[in-house]
């Protein structure tokens, strides 16, 4: 009878150490690891099985394995053969990710559930919506929480270039979909990723929609998400009452400018929320003044650009028509690093946090995580006999 090789228990102790770069498990929970031998020179040999042939990151699961398994002491060199893993293994890892719960389950929905579901909501376009969506998260993401964003804007989905990962495709295993990873850890999905090209125009109404918003919330293999935050399209139409009726816990966060236009408009966003049974937990005001230095006696003043007062207004407003305190978080100010990091794919909460719209996106961070869950206002999710 031969022993086993001492450095064997190491060696898989260092691959449990190792998570899958879109799963974020260990590997050796998914199933991945088909086979680990070491000759007698401390030689190891790891076959690795990834859950599709197509898999994008696998040059980085072949360099996990090997960095980790290299740390070990008294190994000699580590060589990774990948393979593909068959129906049967392929099937059994989405019974372990899932639970053992049926398909096509919500998980945000179901009782006992501790994911913070937040939508991100505007009554108009070009108020900077799927820019607080992102600078938001990555914020959230800074306080060391687990945070995913689903891109549900299905005619104007922009996450994923805001985050620069326009060209990303998630990994799909069977029906199973892995969200692509981001900056800061962040999880990320968008119908944008689904489309077979960039260029392709989304012209779905109604069911299709709605099928379309269950797919991305049931399908998407979240995992244990603190937040997650869906950037909703604009205005009060389908997406919006599927989001109220499919996670009736989901809260509502309301996107305006200062100008009267848009803080009119804004107020229908927030009471198509109320009348969805969402809570509205505040209203950011987006875009509020443009710090600029004076050429003449060199001190920054504030340029009321689009006015003022319509962040406040909406704040009023929907605290009058709710009975409940919808308070107002936060102005963030207009600033050129926000647009061009927008365009470069760098966030400003990242690329520069000490400007004053990134340290008000932290500050509108801190406020949400500050304020517990309300049940005030919220349709709860009861049966009666």
């Amino acid at each position: 009878m031969t022993s086993e090789n001492p450095l064997l228990p190491l060696v898989r102790a260092a691959l449990h150490g190792v998570e899958d770069p879109e799963i974020r498990r260990p590997i050796t929970d998914l199933g991945m690891v088909d086979d680990v031998r070491i000759d007698e020179d401390a030689n190891v040999f790891i076959r690795v099985l990834l859950t599709v042939s197509g898999c994008p990151l696998k040059s980085e699961i072949i360099t996990r394995v090997t960095t980790a398994v290299q740390a070990v002491e008294g190994i000699n060199a580590v060589d990774v053969e990948l393979g593909v893993m068959d129906d049967e293994q392929r099937s059994a890892m989405r019974q372990m990710l899932r639970g053992g719960q049926a398909e096509r389950t919500i998980p945000f929905a179901q009782p006992g559930n501790l994911t913070r579901v937040v939508a991100v909501a505007s009554g108009k376009g070009g108020v900077g919506k799927s820019s607080v969506t992102v600078n938001l998260a990555l914020a959230l993401a800074r306080q060391g929480l687990s945070v995913g964003i689903l891109d549900a804007d299905i005619y104007g989905h922009s996450i994923p270039d805001l985050l620069g990962i326009g060209e990303a495709r998630p990994t799909v295993v069977d029906d199973m979909i892995m969200p692509v990873p981001a900056l800061e850890g962040l999880k990320v999905i968008s119908v944008g990723m689904l489309k077979p090209s960039r260029d392709q125009v989304v012209a779905w109404r109604g069911p299709i929609l709605d099928r379309a918003l269950t797919q991305l919330l049931a399908d998407v293999y979240w995992g244990d998400l603190d937040y997650l935050l869906l950037d909703l399209p604009p205005g009060t139409g389908d997406v919006a009452m599927s989001l109220g009726q499919k996670i009736p816990s989901s809260e509502v966060l309301v996107v305006t400018t200062p100008q009267q236009a848009a803080s009119e408009v804004a107020e229908r966003a927030g009471t198509m929320a109320h009348i969805m049974e969402q809570r509205v937990i505040g209203v950011v005001e987006n875009m509020s003044w443009l710090e600029n230095v004076c050429p003449h006696c060199g001190e920054s003043h504030r340029m009321l650009l689009f006015g003022s007062g319509g962040g406040v207004l909406v704040a009023e407003a929907l605290t009058d028509r709710f009975g409940y305190d919808v308070p107002m978080l936060g102005q963030i100010p207009f600033d050129e690093a926000l647009l061009a990091g927008g365009d470069r794919g760098e966030p400003i909460v990242v690329s520069a946090p000490d400007h004053p719209a990134a340290q008000a996106m932290v500050e509108l961070g801190r406020l949400i995580t500050s304020k517990k869950r309300s049940l005030v206002g919220t349709r709860l999710p009861l049966a009666t006999s």
